[in-house]
C-alpha cells in the first residue's frame, strides 16, 4: 500500500525535484503555456468565425472578410502547433538532461550505499528511463493548462450563444469529472508497478552481463535468461492494466461525450426552430460542444502526468538516500597517522566490524588480514571515508574524517583496488584520474613504479591509447590501478587487495619499491598472501569483525589459527563478502552463487596467482626479531588469547 504523500519521503523529494526542474526550464515552460493557450484561443475563435461566415453566405451578404479571418485562424493554428511541438521537445530534453545530471551527482555523492540499496542495474534504469518520463512533467503541466482551457472555453462559448446550451452540457459534467479522476488514480498505480518491474529486469540484466564469463563457464545461459526475465509477467500485467485503464476511460468518453454533444445540438435545433439561434450559431454550438467534451485530450494528458509522477517518485526514492556531508576543518601537516576509535559498521542488518580500535603511526605499513567476511575491505573503505561507520570515529593526523573538506580528504588519501575501474579517455588519463593537472612525467613515473610502463609503451599509441582499445590482462589492469594510486600520492595509501592478480615476482618487485624506500606515506594494505603480510611493519588480524591481534607476521605465524587464514581451506586470494558493497571498484567474486545468479564482475582473473599463498612462514629479512610494533590495536573480546606476546 502506498503511504500518504505527507508521510512518504520519496514523494516529498519527487515534488521538490520536479519544482526545481520546472524552475530550470521556467522561461520555456511559460512560453509553451502561452503558445498552448494562444492555440486554444484560436481554436475557440474559429467556430464563431465559421458560423458568422456561414450566416453571411446564406444571407447572400459580403463574407470575404470573415472567410479570410477563418483562413488566417487555420494558418495561425498550424503555426502555433508547430511552435508548441518544438517547445515541448526542447523542454522535455532540457528537463531530462537536468534530472540526469542532478541524480547522477547525487548517486556519486552518496557513494556505494546507492548501489547497495537499489542495485546498479536498477539505478541505471531510474537515471535513464525514469528520468526521461519524469522530464516530461513541466511541459505536460504547461500543456495541461491549455487542455483545460479548451473545455472551459467551450462551455463559456455555449453560454454566450444561449444559456440553455451551457446548462444542458453542465448537467453531464460531473460524469466527466469522475471519469478523469479515476483515470489519474488508476494510471498512477499501474505505472508504478510497471516501472518497478522494469527496474528489476534492468538490475538482473546488469548482473548477468557483468558476470557473462561465469555464466558461460557454468553453462547456465538458459537459467540466467529465465532469471533476468522472471519479472516479465509482472511487467506484462502492469502494462496491460495501464492500457485497460486508458481503454476503459476512452470507451466511457466515447459513450458520454457524444451523448452530451447530441444533447447540445438537439437543444440548439429547438432554439433554431424558435428563431433564437441562426444556422451559423448552430454550427458554432456543435463545434463548441466538441471542444467542451474534449475528454480524450485530457485523458491523455492526465495519463502522461500520472506516469511522470510515478517515475519522479522513483527518482525521489534515490534522493532519500543522503549524500555524504563533508566538513570545513583544515588538515594539519602530519605524517599520515591513522586512528580508528571504537569503529562499528553494519551491513545488511549484520555487524561486520564491532568496536575496532587501531592506531597506525605515520609512515608505517599495516597489513590487514582475516578470513572472508571478517571485514577487511569494509575497514579499508572506512579508513579513507568511502563509507562511514555506524559508531566510532576515524581520524587522520588527529582530525576526524567527517570534519575534512572533500578536496582535502581526497587529496590526502589514495586508493588501489583488486579490480580497478579504469576511467578516462586514454590510459594516461586513467592513471592521472583525480589529479588537477597530471604531467606526463608524473604519469610515467607512477607507471614505472607499478611496473606498468613497459606494457603501456607497447600499446598502439602508448599512454594516448584509448582505454577501451587497450588490450590488457587482469594483472596489467591491476598495475594500472596501482599506478593511479602512486600518481595520486597523499599521506595515506590504501591498497585493498590490489596485488592479488600479480605474479609473485612482480608482486615482490612492487612491494620492494613500495615499502623499501624508507619513511613515506602511511600504508594500509588488505592482504590475502603471507608474502604480502610479511612486508608490512605490522599485521592486524581481523576475526569476526574484531581485532584478534596486532603484531609482526612471523610472530603471528606461530599461531595455528593465524596460519589457517592463509591455508587449511581458506582461499588466500578471496575477497571479503562485503567488499563489493563498500569499496566501489571491486566486487566480491565469491559473493553470489554462479548457478543461481550472476556474480558482480567476472570473478576469476586469468592472471591471478596463488603461488605463495601464505602456506609457510616467510623469513623476516629486516633487522630485529623481537616482533614489537608501533602499530597498536585491541584484542577481540570474543576471541581467544593469541598468546606468545602477539597481542599488542
Amino acid at each position: 500500500m502506498t503511504p500518504p504523500a505527507d508521510d512518504d519521503p520519496a514523494a516529498g523529494h519527487a515534488r521538490a525535484l520536479l519544482r526545481a526542474a520546472t524552475r530550470y526550464s521556467g522561461a520555456r515552460c511559460l512560453a509553451l503555456c502561452l503558445v498552448s493557450v494562444a492555440a486554444t484561443g484560436a481554436g475557440l475563435l474559429l467556430p464563431a468565425a465559421l458560423g458568422r461566415a456561414l450566416d453571411l453566405l446564406l444571407a447572400h451578404a459580403p463574407a470575404t472578410r470573415w472567410v479570410l479571418c477563418c483562413a488566417g485562424l487555420v494558418l495561425l493554428l498550424g503555426l502555433l502547433d508547430a511552435v508548441q511541438t518544438v517547445l515541448t521537445g526542447t523542454v522535455d530534453a532540457r528537463t531530462t538532461a537536468w534530472l540526469r545530471r542532478r541524480l547522477t551527482r547525487h548517486v556519486l555523492g552518496v557513494g556505494p550505499r546507492a548501489a547497495d540499496r537499489f542495485g546498479s542495474g536498477d539505478l541505471v534504469a531510474r537515471l535513464v528511463g525514469n528520468a526521461a518520463e519524469a522530464g516530461t512533467t513541466p511541459a505536460a503541466r504547461a500543456a495541461l493548462v491549455a487542455a483545460l482551457a479548451g473545455p472551459v472555453g467551450g462551455v463559456v462559448a455555449l453560454g454566450l450563444i444561449d444559456w440553455w446550451l451551457a446548462a444542458v452540457f453542465l448537467a453531464g459534467a460531473p460524469v466527466l469529472a469522475l471519469l478523469l479522476r479515476a483515470v489519474s488514480r488508476d494510471t498512477s498505480e499501474s505505472a508504478s508497478r510497471y516501472q518497478r518491474a522494469q527496474g528489476r529486469i534492468a538490475a538482473a540484466l546488469a548482473e548477468a552481463v557483468e558476470g557473462v564469463r561465469t555464466v558461460r563457464a557454468a553453462g547456465t545461459e538458459g537459467r540466467e535468461t529465465a532469471r533476468v526475465l522472471r519479472p516479465l509477467p509482472d511487467l506484462s500485467r502492469a502494462g496491460h492494466r495501464m492500457w485497460r485503464v486508458q481503454g476503459r476511460a476512452a470507451a466511457r468518453a466515447v459513450a458520454v461525450a457524444p451523448l452530451l454533444q447530441l444533447a447540445v445540438v438537439a437543444v440548439a435545433g429547438v432554439l433554431l426552430t424558435r428563431d433564437r439561434l441562426s444556422v451559423g450559431e448552430v454550427l458554432a454550438a456543435s463545434r463548441y460542444a466538441v471542444l467542451a467534451t474534449g475528454v480524450g485530450v485530457l485523458v491523455g494528458r492526465l495519463a502522461g502526468l500520472a506516469r511522470a509522477r510515478a517515475a519522479a517518485r522513483r527518482l525521489g526514492e534515490v534522493g532519500t538516500e543522503p549524500a555524504t556531508v563533508y566538513g570545513t576543518r583544515g588538515l594539519p601537516d602530519g605524517p599520515g597517522r591513522l586512528e580508528l576509535r571504537g569503529v562499528t559498521a553494519r551491513r545488511g542488518g549484520r555487524t561486520v566490524l564491532d568496536g575496532v580500535d587501531l592506531d597506525v603511526p605515520g609512515g608505517t605499513t599495516l597489513a590487514v588480514v582475516g578470513r572472508s567476511g571478517a571485514g577487511k575491505s569494509l575497514l579499508a573503505a572506512l579508513a579513507g571515508r568511502l563509507a562511514d561507520p555506524d559508531a566510532g570515529e576515524v581520524l587522520l593526523d588527529g582530525v576526524p574524517l567527517r570534519e575534512l573538506p572533500h578536496d582535502a580528504l581526497r587529496g590526502a588519501v589514495g586508493y588501489a583496488f583488486a579490480r580497478p575501474a579504469l576511467l578516462g579517455g586514454t590510459v594516461g588519463q586513467a592513471i592521472g584520474l583525480g589529479l588537477p593537472s597530471p604531467s606526463p612525467g608524473l604519469v610515467r613515473e607512477a607507471a614505472r613504479t607499478a611496473l606498468a610502463d613497459d606494457f603501456v609503451r607497447r600499446l598502439p599509441d602508448g599512454y594516448d591509447t584509448p582505454v577501451a582499445d587497450a588490450p590488457r590482462s587482469g594483472g596489467e589492469s591491476q598495475r594500472l590501478g596501482l599506478a593511479r594510486a602512486f600518481a595520486h600520492g597523499g599521506r595515506l595509501l590504501i591498497l585493498d587487495d590490489a596485488l592479488s592478480s600479480l605474479d609473485t615476482v612482480t608482486e615482490r618487485r612492487i612491494t620492494d619499491a613500495l615499502f623499501g624506500d624508507g619513511p613515506g606515506a602511511t600504508r594500509l594494505l588488505v592482504a590475502h598472501r603471507g608474502a604480502t603480510a610479511a612486508c608490512a611493519d605490522a599485521v592486524a588480524w581481523l576475526d569476526g569483525g574484531r581485532v584478534r591481534a596486532v603484531g609482526r607476521h612471523e610472530e603471528l605465524w606461530r599461531l595455528a589459527e593465524y596460519r589457517a587464514v592463509f591455508g587449511d581451506g581458506a582461499d588466500p586470494d578471496s575477497t571479503d563478502a562485503e567488499d563489493g558493497a563498500v569499496s566501489g571498484d571491486d566486487a566480491d567474486p565469491d559473493s553470489t552463487d554462479a548457478e543461481d545468479r550472476a556474480v558482480s564482475g567476472d570473478d576469476a582473473d586469468p592472471d591471478s596467482t596463488d603461488d605463495d599463498g601464505g602456506s609457510r612462514p616467510v623469513p623476516d629479512t629486516r633487522d630485529g626479531t623481537s616482533g614489537e610494533s608501533d602499530v597498536t590495536g585491541t584484542k577481540g573480546r570474543s576471541g581467544a588469547d593469541a598468546g606468545d606476546g602477539a597481542l599488542a
